[in-house]
């Protein structure tokens, strides 16, 4: 066997690692047969008992490539959110890891040089090259696919196969306890996360149980399952949550911790709410990614003159900062970026929730129990007590909790909470009408910041163009501006699901109170007023800050006006 310059670098790795003696080496060199790779391979591993592994680490080394064994690997949903599958399945390459701006990827071929420089323009981060085996990294692929096939039908078709068929078994007969209702609870919570979403609806309809997940603020169907399945299925999160599974007639309220009943490592907590509805039990579980919690604020989506508005807020001693918007509309994550930022050693910082949505070291909080009286405004008092520097109350929901939240702005603590309304100046009216004298909110308030969530278009698949017409006229009058923006892909691509939009982005309208502002207020002028005020100092309003992100390329106009309708 007549060997190439590799092969002769592989076998003299082989002796140096102690796996070949010399006299084997020759035995190998003058072997007949045909000199390429997979004959020396099959030789090599044959003959010498040599392992694929320490064939791999001798190539590695005759290449000047880090080898891994891609075997042990174990491949998630999130393996290929910056290199898609197929790109990866048909040049025989597995992205591994990630460290800082390097991107850790298994090649198969070592001598291919195209698609490290291809990988590197697709994801904007430079390619460090590892040596894997391509049986091994074609298993990897033949795996996912056979998980993907699956999906949940192996499960509910062991529901069936347990309690003999769609029409046999009765709900009754349908144990919570047993292994595949078991199974399916964890399979859907499972797959919603690996989905990215936000929200698990399982509704009850009168043949069947649909369930959905929210992605990106979208609903859209997952699965339907026989109605029989439902109050199993419900029965078993109840048990997940401690909930009472006798109890079918009332709303009750609870929370998952994952991490228990699973043992892929996945460490999320799910806030669950049932509910009787006309056809047996409903289920809402929000998704509670802890490693989400800590987001800074600079990628929430803030402008940069908004962000440094918002930052000198966060940072005075005192005063009352309010946060607005609808249900899912980011102030929570906001709420817990601020005080993530300002939470040192030497500022107290005490929360009052109704639920804990997520748990940050340094923080004290407290769950509301309405039923025993512990409210907003009880677990207020009870803090002006324990001298905080910075209170937190999930919400201002009535009169006594505005005024005491208020009274707290006045003597010397930085007060943030959140409030229902749909802008930044509607807020004032909001306070009034609760009860809240105006001098009292215009000495305290610092800023309001009224906030939505967009979904960002897939960078991936978006298409330029130049807008016109009614487009071009809508961006010319809110932010004075025409020029390249992007469209979603109707078709998408394999990063974003095929949907065009990955991942939200948030838009904010910052009202930072001046002297101005605070004698309109006074003086209890309309919220269009105050409104104008506003935009005079600088405020953009949310309107204008979606277009922003519709200029700066993050989102489609479509999406904008869908989101906020545009100023009057």
């Amino acid at each position: 066997m007549a060997l190439g310059k590799i092969q002769t670098q592989i076998v003299t790795q082989l002796v140096a690692m102690e796996r070949l003696t010399s006299e084997q080496r020759d035995e190998v060199a003058t072997a007949p047969g045909d000199p390429n790779g997979d004959a020396l391979d099959k030789l090599l591993q044959d003959e010498f008992k040599i392992t694929s592994f320490q064939l791999l680490v001798a190539k590695g080394r005759a290449l000047g490539l880090a080898p891994f064994n891609v075997a042990r690997h174990r491949l998630t949903p999130k393996s290929f959110e910056r290199i898609p599958e197929d790109f990866c399945q048909e040049n025989h390459v597995l992205p591994v890891g990630e460290v800082g701006d390097f991107l850790l990827v298994a090649f198969a071929n070592p001598f291919e040089t195209a698609i490290p420089a291809k990988i590197q323009e697709m994801t904007g981060k430079k390619v460090v090259r590892l040596l894997g085996r391509e049986k091994d990294i074609r298993e990897k692929f033949k795996k996912t696919s056979e998980q993907k096939s699956s999906g949940f039908g192996d499960v509910v078709d062991q529901i069936g196969a347990e309690f003999g068929g769609h029409a046999e078994a009765s709900e009754e007969e349908v144990d919570e306890e047993s292994g595949p209702i078991i199974e399916l609870a964890n399979r859907i919570i499972e797959d919603a996360y690996f989905a990215g979403s936000s929200d698990i609806h399982i509704e009850p309809q009168e043949k069947e149980v649909i369930v959905r997940y929210r992605i990106d603020g979208v609903c859209s169907e997952k699965l339907r399952l026989p109605r029989k399945v439902g109050p199993a299925l419900v029965a078993r999160l109840k048990i997940m949550c401690n909930l009472d599974i006798s109890e079918r007639r009332l709303p009750q309220d609870g929370r998952i911790v994952f991490k228990q009943y699973t043992k892929k490592g996945i460490d999320l907590d799910l806030r669950v709410s049932t509910a009787p509805l006309n056809h047996g039990e409903g289920v809402v579980m929000r998704i509670l990614d802890k490693q989400k919690s800590m987001l800074p604020l600079t990628a929430l989506g803030f402008t940069e003159d908004n962000l440094a508005k918002y930052r000198e807020c966060i940072r005075q001693p005192y005063g009352m900062i309010l946060h607005c918007g609808p249900t899912g509309s980011g102030k929570s994550m906001t709420l817990y970026s601020a005080l993530n930022e300002i939470n040192t050693s030497d500022v107290v910082i005490r929360t009052a929730e109704d639920p804990i949505e997520y748990t940050l070291p340094g923080l004290n909080q407290m769950q509301m129990h309405r039923q025993i009286g512990l409210t907003f405004a009880s677990a207020l008092r009870a803090f002006l007590r324990q001298d905080p520097d910075i209170i937190l109350v999930g919400e201002i929901r009535d009169k006594e909790t505005a005024n005491i939240a208020v009274e707290a702005a006045l003597t010397g603590h930085l007060l943030i909470s959140t409030l229902h309304t749909n802008d930044a100046p509607g807020t004032i009216a909001r306070l009034t009408d609760m009860g809240v004298e105006p001098f009292m909110i215009s000495s305290s308030l610092l800023c309001v910041c009224a906030q939505r969530l967009m979904r960002r278009v897939c960078k991936t698949c978006r298409v330029p163009y130049a807008p016109e017409g009614r487009e071009k006229a809508v961006l010319e009058k809110a932010i004075g501006w025409s020029g390249q923006i992007f469209k979603h892909s109707p078709k998408g691509c394999t990063k974003c699901g095929g949907s065009g939009y990955k991942g939200r982005v948030g838009i904010h309208e910052l009202m930072v109170t001046n002297e101005e502002l605070i004698e309109a207020i006074n003086k209890e002028v309309e919220s269009a007023e105050l409104k104008r005020i506003a935009q005079r100092a600088g405020m953009k309003t949310l309107h204008q800050d979606s277009l922003i992100k519709v200029k700066d390329g993050l989102t489609t106009i479509e999406e904008a006006i869908a989101t906020v309708s545009p100023d009057m």
